[in-house]
């Protein structure tokens, strides 16, 4: 599967986007006739070129606004726009129905966030920092451009959003702006030595709707590596890293566990079924017994219970007071296991899951949901060996046989 990663690292805006887009091979050209659909009457002109940031060759995109709108960019007072004036922008273009959907969701969230921020209706949000020609032309831009390198799973980095404070159309703010910082709730990012407004409402809207994680670059079978620049020379360097490549499938997931044990002499067997059901039902990952000698070479049971609780206490309390222990052993081991999914088959006798576990991108083992065949078996009275073999050679069939072909 195609795959963006964002290494917000100097941050992210709208203009850094399109220009990683534009490093990344994305023609100006088709970019430009795309935006042309947008019923603007020519307010505004592109700007690309290639720049340095620190050494690093970047692409650097930006918007440039007739003279009389340029005075009013530069001063702080854009043309307003309400989302509703945006929406019919954006409807009222012949821009494709998937570019006008992104863009549209964009901008709602934008919306939303101002909204939240000025305690207001979102019909009466006006953008004053990003309802003008430029942030149109970013938010769409980026939609195509996504769409263009057929809509690939995106993730990002923690983002950078610098600090200080920032002048708005309401004065002097704090870093990140209150819509950006409305923006990025759920999201993790920091703050740095570097001044300033790293990350922009605008970039903020654009990452927080196209990105499912953030985090560590995932696996990744890099095709190109790109840079959009910022507009300014900062003491790191002030670009957007884009990395596009295909996603690699883990052989293998590990995590970490806690085992939880103790040796057992002294109890009634018929309560074992009990317990294991209590700590089942308490979150338990695994608990299985197995048979032993203890000191004086007493027959016993060791109880083991696998745990990926956070707090393992309620564990302990079922243990305690469901068993005749005293004590128990805790310590931390390491789990590896294969990438799983799980998928519904129609069989002849009726829907059944199926197990699959794969490795290296194949699928190596397969086992139908015991509990599915069990529950039709007892509905048909159909004996149950023969439609879990039904469903195993369904199952082969379906994610074994038809992969090797």
């Amino acid at each position: 599967m195609k795959a963006l990663y964002f290494d917000c690292f100097s941050g992210i805006s709208g203009n850094m986007v399109i220009g990683a887009f534009l490093d990344a091979g994305i023609p100006l050209e088709c970019l430009a006739r795309e935006l042309q659909k947008l019923p603007l009457h020519n307010e505004y002109e592109l700007v690309y070129q290639r720049v340095k940031k620190l050494g690093i060759s970047a692409a650097y995109f930006d918007v440039k606004l007739p003279h009389h709108h340029h005075q009013e960019h530069q001063h702080g007072h854009h043309q307003h726009r309400n989302l509703q004036d945006i929406t019919e922008i954006i409807e009222n273009s012949t821009l494709s129905p998937k570019v006008k959907g992104m863009s549209l969701e964009i901008f709602q969230r934008l919306g939303e966030a101002e909204a939240k921020v000025h305690n207001c209706a979102l019909h009466e949000v006006h953008f004053h920092e990003v309802g003008a020609v430029d942030a149109i032309i970013d938010i769409v831009g980026t939609a195509f451009c996504f769409h263009y390198l057929g809509a690939p799973r995106v993730y990002a980095s923690h983002l950078h959003v610098g600090n200080g404070m920032v002048k708005c159309s309401h004065g002097l703010m704090p870093v990140p702006a209150p819509a950006t910082a409305e923006l990025l709730k759920g999201i993790p990012f920091y703050s740095g030595e570097i001044k300033g407004e790293l990350v922009t409402p605008t970039g903020a809207a654009i990452i927080s709707t196209l990105a499912r994680e953030f985090g560590p670059l995932p696996p990744l079978k890099t095709e190109s590596i790109a840079y959009g620049a910022g507009t300014w020379d900062l003491p790191i360097p002030n670009v957007l890293r884009l990395f596009v490549g295909e996603l690699v499938d883990k052989a293998e997931e590990e995590d970490a566990s806690t085992i939880i044990e103790t040796t057992i002499d002294d109890m009634n067997p018929e309560f074992y079924n009990y317990l294991m059901e209590k700590l089942f039902a308490a979150g338990a990952a695994d608990v299985f017994l197995t048979p032993v000698y203890m000191k004086k070479n007493r027959p016993g049971t060791l109880l083991s219970v696998t745990s990926n609780l956070a707090d393992h206490q309620p564990l302990l309390d079922i243990i305690f007071t469901e068993s005749t222990t005293i004590g128990v052993r805790m310590y931390q081991v390491t789990r590896r296991k294969l990438v799983r999914s799980s998928h519904v088959l129609e069989t002849k006798y009726g829907p059944v899951r199926i197990k699959a576990a794969k490795t290296g991108g194949k699928i190596v083992n397969i086992a139908p949901e015991f509990e599915d065949c069990r529950t039709i078996a007892r509905e048909t009275g159909i004996p149950l060996k023969e439609i879990y073999q039904e469903a195993m050679t369904l199952g082969y069939k379906t994610f074994v046989t038809e992969k090797e072909d």
